[in-house]
């Protein structure tokens, strides 16, 4: 690194430093957990259809470590879910800011009773409260849980938010919890993007990859072009933090012309009700054909996001014949370490050999505008503002499958898919659902709902869709100890639990003819109780768990042990 550069990144630093001291209060919040702060996530990485709201601890690839308050407070909310964040709990300080703690394991005994009687009490496992301020106070540095996995299908870590009033999640860097980093961001991309049917880049009307290399320096420096009209950059980058591998998400993005600033975006806080608009940040196309984020280093008309400082002519830029330019995109960590792509081009009105294809179906889609369409027996119809832009679209039917369109467009909003159902039995319509199919082509469950004439789901996916029937029950079976077994010494009783085609819907347990809370793993296919929940007499003991699935298909499974 030159020494000029050395300057101008430790000057970055000091003032995002100085910044965040002035802006945030700082050694308030303590690191949630004691041991080493390794990050597998970044605080707006790119995920899919959202920005990452937190940061994702690394717990050793274990379970079980000890999860402490960041902050005094009181837990204001609890939530519990198969899926999503899992067993989450959220503390509001009193400062204002609220603190989020997602995937745990088990929380404190305190907080664990306090959930156990509400579940009980509603006889559900999935469960959302929210305690008065006096109910469940907290001490900073008060263990409240301890790390796990819940929440689907995902690996051991502690997802770790902290939000301000209005629920806005904020960089947990900006309050001083931090991590070693002394690593540049990688640019692995460059794009280029003409904006217009007149603008060319290398005599190209569609995007374009641009070659670069590496100079001794450390900077990048790409393949001179030409170009002419108004054209646009994006580039695929990621950041690696000491002592992890994980390609983890940049903190700004910041794109220059003739060292004039035009374009800055900083992880700094979004909204939730903002953060779907990551679609229009992205080049959507390609992360639908190629599964590659390239991050624009321009705005869309329709990209409200509040991610972006100091736009110019967002970020578009005006080439003109015989002028030259130097565009230098920089990439940077929080820490201030950064990697620059420096692109030389000259202005030059070449033809236009590449032209962009403009592809014309008799399904003309008006964003502002409700559009619905028909074809053998299918509709689709969707609500003004369902996509950001207009296009044409591609909408076929073929042997009972539909296909809307590619999944290289954002949606905005839901729309509604409806089939005809008349050439059904009744019999038939009960074991119907809709069902998507994944990128690997395997069908998943849509929320289907149920008329006589038709069956309908709404969805933000486009892609393919069929009408599918399962007539098969759920499988139901004891996984660690058989019937009339004593386990006296068993700390909990174990099954496994799965549907190959609708899916799990629902499931209750009893022992004794008691309702009994059975802890759903969708990642192991359990369904687990822990006879710490309540005592039982010396003797024999029946045990009845009942699973349904989308369509109603239900298993019973019916047994009996002994327990002293």
């Amino acid at each position: 690194m030159s020494l000029k550069l050395k300057i101008a990144t430790l000057f970055f630093f000091l003032f995002i430093n100085a910044f965040s001291q002035d802006k945030y209060p700082q050694d308030y919040f303590q690191n949630p957990m004691d041991i080493p702060m390794l990050l597998s996530g970044t605080f707006a990485e790119l995920r899919s259809n959202h920005f990452h709201s937190g940061l994702d601890i690394k717990t050793q690839q274990k379970e079980g470590f000890k999860v402490f308050a960041a902050a005094e407070g009181y837990v204001s909310r609890i939530k519990i879910q198969h899926y999503g964040y899992g067993k989450a709990l959220y503390i509001t300080h009193p400062n204002g800011y609220t603190t989020v703690y997602a995937h745990l394991k088990k929380y404190s005994d305190k907080i664990e009773a306090y959930i156990k009687k509400h579940q009980y009490k509603k006889e559900s496992f999935e469960i959302q409260l929210y305690p008065g301020a006096t109910e469940l106070k907290l001490e900073k540095g008060e263990i409240i849980a301890y790390s796990g996995s819940t929440g689907g299908f995902v690996g051991p870590h502690l997802h770790f938010e902290i939000r301000d009033s209005s629920a806005k999640p904020i960089n947990p860097m900006f309050f001083g919890i931090t991590v070693n980093d002394d690593t540049s961001p990688s640019i692995n991309t460059l794009m280029a993007y003409p904006l217009d049917d007149f603008s060319q880049v290398n005599q190209s009307n569609i995007p374009l990859q641009i070659p670069f290399k590496t100079l001794e320096s450390g900077t990048l420096l790409a393949d001179k072009i030409s170009a002419s009209g108004t054209i646009g950059f994006g580039i695929n980058a990621f950041d690696r933090l000491n002592g992890a591998l994980n390609k983890n998400g940049i903190f700004s993005l910041e794109m220059l012309v003739n060292g004039e600033k035009v374009y800055t975006h900083v992880a700094e806080t979004f909204s939730f009700a903002e953060s779907k608009k990551i679609n229009l940040l992205i080049d959507y196309e390609r992360y639908g054909k190629l599964n590659q984020r390239i991050q624009r280093c321009f705005v869309d008309p329709s990209n409200t996001l509040s991610i972006y400082r100091n736009v110019k002519n967002r970020g578009y830029l005006s080439i003109e014949d015989g002028m030259t330019y130097t565009v230098e995109i920089i990439a940077k960590d929080f820490k201030g370490n950064q990697s620059k792509l420096r692109i030389p081009i000259v202005g030059k009105n070449d033809s236009i050999t590449i032209p962009k294809e403009n592809k014309i179906t008799d399904y003309s889609i008006i964003a502002k505008e409700f559009n619905r369409f028909t074809k053998d027996g299918v509709t689709i119809a969707f609500p003004k503002n369902t996509f950001y832009n207009d296009f044409y679209m591609d909408f076929d039917v073929k042997d009972g499958k539909a296909t809307i369109h590619e999944k290289t467009v954002p949606l905005d909003n839901k729309y509604t898919l409806t089939f005809d159902v008349t050439s059904y039995t009744e019999d038939e319509k009960k074991k119907l659902f809709i069902a998507g199919f994944n990128s690997k082509g395997y069908p998943r469950y849509n929320k289907t709902y149920k008329k006589e004439k038709t069956f309908y789901t709404t969805t933000k996916n486009l892609g393919e869709y069929t009408l599918l029937s399962d007539n098969k029950s759920p499988t139901l079976k004891l996984s660690n100890f058989k019937r009339d077994q004593w386990i006296s010494n068993y700390r909990k009783i174990v099954l496994k639990v799965s549907d190959d085609l609708s899916g799990l819907k629902s499931y209750r347990g009893e022992i004794d003819g008691q309702w009994i809370l059975l802890e759903y793993s969708p990642k192991h296919s359990t369904l687990t109780y822990d006879f710490s929940d309540k005592k039982l007499p010396s003797g024999k003991h029946s045990l009845q768990v009942i699973a349904i699935d989308n369509v109603g298909n239900t298993n019973t499974l019916e047994t009996t042990f002994y327990r002293k």
